[in-house]
């Protein structure tokens, strides 16, 4: 049932519930979730420490940290590099 809430929860879990449901669908979302709800509080039970969650802004950030090195991998396994582009604002879109 916590998992299912997860869905308007503004923290880690809350991104990754909404990122598994647009992957997958809500059913099996909530099954990953629950799973991880699962990991989490046996980890927290069996050594006595406390929760503190990292925020969706980490998530967001880590996600997006694991795609660029993926894409990474596979360029160079093609035989490609892939070069970063500073990202273009709405202020130098409008000069």
């Amino acid at each position: 049932m916590a998992a299912q809430t997860l869905c308007r929860s503004n923290s880690a879990l809350g991104a990754f519930y909404r990122r598994m449901q647009s992957r997958m669908g809500a059913p099996k979302a909530i099954t990953a979730a629950a799973h991880k709800l699962a990991r989490i509080f046996y980890r927290l039970w069996t050594s006595a420490a406390a929760y503190v969650d990292p925020g969706v802004d980490v998530y967001e950030q880590k996600y997006h940290e694991r795609m660029v090195n993926n894409l990474k991998k596979k360029a160079h396994a093609l035989g490609f590099d892939l070069v970063a582009q500073p990202t273009i604002t709405e202020e130098q879109c409008a000069v």
